[in-house]
Order: C-alpha cells, then sequence, then structure tokens
C-alpha cells in the first residue's frame, strides 16, 4: 500500500513513542529486519519520525488490515519468518486475546530516515 493521499486516518490513539517498545522488536528494526507495526489504534501521522536509539525512522503508510489478510510477507515486515511464528509470538503477549480473522488493525510501515 502505498497510495495515501485520499486517505482519511482516525485521531490517533496513542503516541509514536508507544509504536516500539519492547527491546528484542526495537533492535529489529535498528538492524532493518522489522519495517512495520500492527497495532490496534493509530500511532502516528504520516510522515511522522520515530526515533529509537537516537536513529530516525519516517512513518510512510497507515492502512487497516484484518489479520486473516496477514500473510507470510506481512509477518515479515513485522520481523518474524512466518505468519504463525509471528501469531504465536503476539498471543503470548497478550495471554486473553483470541486471535480472530475478522479483526481489523492498523498497520504502520515505517523506513530509516537517511542523513
Amino acid at each position: 500500500m502505498s497510495e495515501q493521499s485520499n486517505v482519511v486516518l482516525p485521531k490517533k490513539t496513542c503516541t509514536i513513542e508507544k509504536l516500539v517498545t519492547i527491546p528484542k522488536d526495537v533492535k529489529k528494526v535498528l538492524n532493518g529486519e522489522k519495517t512495520a507495526t500492527r497495532r490496534n489504534g493509530v500511532y502516528a501521522d504520516l510522515g511522522e519520525i520515530m526515533v529509537l536509539d537516537g536513529k530516525e525512522f519516517k512513518v510512510d503508510t497507515i492502512y487497516s488490515q484484518t489479520l486473516g489478510e496477514m500473510t507470510d510477507e506481512h509477518a515479515q515486515q513485522e520481523g518474524y519468518t512466518t505468519m504463525e511464528e509471528y501469531k504465536q509470538s503476539i498471543l503470548a503477549m497478550h495471554d486473553k486475546m483470541p486471535w480472530l480473522p475478522a479483526m481489523s488493525v492498523w498497520v504502520h510501515e515505517y523506513s530509516p530516515v537517511e542523513k
């Protein structure tokens, strides 16, 4: 997804500082292994800058997706090898959350800011 000029996003439900907070995920972003984060709300504005360990990342794309639409490629954006690996990681973090294919999440895709 790259064409967002006509997309109206809902108000942010959290701040960009909370988009990537788990240390192993921060490391994946810094190493280029993680280029997207899925959340149950919008955590950034398009073009907003996320700073992790002094390195800047620009939010390039934000869109809605259901869990059932996710593929191995999407899991790889999240820093996992397969969809099943991603799913098990999410369920381990949110022990009471069911995995519902119809559940919508907000995808935040980002890239390093080159200086």
